[in-house]
């Protein structure tokens, strides 16, 4: 989600993300509605779309979305869902003439325009500049029948906070005597210059006294003052809502100390230092846990915790407006971090962590007759957000077939052979054995020996369910039609090499090519941390005893393991799938290592790899 200023929203909404501005409070410059202005049959609807406007316009601008629908949270609106606007409803070209005829004078630059998505969410967004600080934007004052304002009145808009209200009379005529004072004349500048003055002290006067710092939490009420005088430097104004708990949290909201700043949110975990957190950064960490498993979203992601990179990670501490990421722990997903992209568009990844927790996705595709010798697998498991109507285009279909036989699975699964001295190409690829649906992808290829014998072969998978699941095997399917296949006395047995080099090939594949034909990876949001799964089996032939892979893979670099029969190893690595090659080397042979000592090579080390 975006940062929580108004250009980083203006931004969001021009690239047609929408739905980054949700979990935004309403407030100055930001404002929803769930349903369009009725301009066609409702005057009364034109003058709210007047007095809309022109109160961002008098206010240092601001945006309205319309299609959106907002919540009561803590005394705020904030912005829920994109409940989107049918396109037939609404003349853009209405609504800009409606607001140039009706707000005098006609503020400049002001646009009205589609925001819309390829998950279906579509609003108006209306972007009011911020416009000439010496002018003063007035519309006709509503009286008596709705829709018909006298044309000798006038009327000024103003915004507050997160309401759009009218300039008191008694207020607009103290400005226009002081004007006069001032200047013989109430010209435009001097009036808003007033103005200002006039919104400033009204908002002082009307402002009731307010909560107190720690109110509503009265057995930590005491932590929390502590907290806020040790961080009061950062920036920390007046409470603006009663302190409140969310699992081990307490919670305060604040306004800024400065006009021109967002506010904060202060945060006290027990354990943790106490952390002040701007708001924009507070709001982009809830919508990164609120597409979680119907949780709190903070007992999804966690609290903020200070990063490696922090000298004093005991004392307390803030998370500026500015902020470009931030680390989390605590939450149901475990470690991650929240990284801000230069779009602006905030992003939750996990911290990496290598375990031995198989997904319930571990054992599809393995049901072929007659079992592989042996299989290396590389399967990745992407929790999206919202995968409803995903499919596989026919043309990205295509471009996959294209590049799988120049793929650098194809290569590696060549390379194979030719290490061996024969030339033996995975230049051809079938559909199946298994699926291929729009939600459903299976290409293979096999290196055939003579009498139709499978040797070694590669198959790439997915399914587009609920969760979608991308999956690269290369099995050796017959060691003795593989030998039939290479000159003189070739051995068939793998070095950790050709190990690394075929499961990172499939790996690459499983996280970079097959889910390019669905979407872009980065614009996704998880419901969950997603995993990739690396396994070496030895499975065949079926019926009978395994050999065991120390038969099938020189395992003797990794030093000496437990006596007995091995006939698999795997683990589970989560972190995001997508990553540069170099960095994915480097995940590998740690994950490699991490599974050898679990499962006996006590002595691995990633030298010997």
């Amino acid at each position: 989600m975006p940062e929580v200023d108004l250009e980083a929203v203006r931004a969001a909404l021009r690239a047609h993300h929408p739905t980054a501005v949700l979990e935004l409070p309403e407030g100055q410059w930001l404002d929803a509605k769930k349903a369009p202005y009725e301009v066609r049959r409702d005057p009364h609807a034109v003058e709210e779309l007047a007095k809309d406007v022109a109160a961002f316009a008098n206010g240092g601008g601001g945006i309205i979305v319309v299609g959106i629908s907002t919540r009561l949270e803590h005394g705020r609106e904030i912005l829920d869902k994109a409940v989107s606007v049918d396109r037939s409803s609404v003349d853009l070209d209405q609504w800009r003439k409606l607001i140039r005829q009706h707000i005098t004078p006609a503020p400049r630059r002001v646009s009205v325009e589609w925001s819309d998505d390829e998950q279906g969410a579509c609003v108006v967004c209306i972007d009011v500049p911020a416009q000439d600080p010496g002018c003063l934007f007035v519309v006709a004052a509503p009286a008596g029948k709705k829709g018909a304002p006298r044309k000798d009145t006038v009327a000024v808009p103003v915004r507050e906070a997160d309401g759009t209200h009218w300039l008191p009379r008694t207020e607009l005529q103290r400005l226009l005597s002081r004007g006069v004072a001032a200047s013989g004349m109430p010209t435009a500048q001097a009036l808003a210059g007033l103005l200002r003055d006039a919104v400033a002290r009204a908002q002082l006067e009307a402002a009731p006294a307010g909560p107190r710092i720690g109110q509503g939490l009265p057995s930590r009420q005491q932590e929390i003052r502590e907290a806020y005088e040790q961080l009061r430097t950062a920036g920390l104004g007046r409470p603006v809502g009663e302190a409140y708990a969310r699992g081990p949290a307490a919670l305060q909201e604040f306004e800024a100390s400065r006009e021109d700043q967002p506010g904060w949110v202060l945060c006290v975990v027990d354990g943790l230092a106490p952390v002040a957190v701007a708001q924009p950064v507070w709001q982009a960490i809830r919508a990164a846990g609120r597409d979680g498993s119907g949780d709190h979203p903070l007992a999804v992601v966690g609290y903020p915790v200070p990063g490696g990179d922090r000298a004093d990670r005991h004392g307390p501490w803030a998370v500026p407006p500015d902020a470009r990421s931030v680390d989390l722990d605590g939450g149901s997903w475990g470690a991650g971090r929240l990284v801000r992209s230069g779009r602006g568009v905030w992003r939750w990844e996990p911290a990496e962590r290598l375990g031995f927790i198989m997904s319930r996705y571990s054992r599809n595709w393995t049901a072929q007759q007659p079992a592989p010798q042996m299989r290396l697998r590389a399967l990745v498991t992407w929790p999206w957000a919202d995968t409803a109507g995903l499919q596989i285009a026919p043309g990205k279909r295509q471009d996959l077939e294209r590049a799988l036989p120049h793929s650098a699975l194809a290569g590696a699964v060549t390379i194979l052979s030719r290490r061996r001295g024969a030339e033996l190409p995975a230049a051809r690829w079938d559909r199946g054995p298994w699926r291929n649906t729009p939600t459903a992808v299976s290409y293979t290829s096999t290196i055939t020996a003579p009498g139709g014998r499978r040797a070694v072969s590669a198959a790439v998978m997915m399914s587009v369910e609920d969760t979608v699941v991308t999956c690269v095997d290369v099995l050796i399917e017959d060691t003795s039609a593989w030998a039939a296949l290479l000159p003189g006395d070739a051995g068939t047995q793998l070095g950790l090499d050709e190990v690394q080099a075929l499961l990172l090939a499939a790996w690459e594949s499983a996280a970079e090519a097959l889910p390019d034909t669905l979407v872009d990876p980065a614009r996704m949001r998880w419901s969950a941390p997603p995993t990739t799964e690396l396994r070496l089996s030895a499975e065949g032939p079926h019926g009978q005893p395994s050999p065991g892979l120390s038969t099938l893979i020189d395992l003797e670099a990794l030093g000496p393991g437990e006596d007995g029969v091995r006939p698999e190893m795997a683990i589970t690595i989560t972190r995001s799938p997508t990553m540069h090659r170099q960095e994915r080397q480097a995940v590998l042979r740690r994950a490699l290592v991490h599974m050898a000592r679990h499962f006996g090579y006590v002595w691995a080390e990633e030298e010997l790899l």
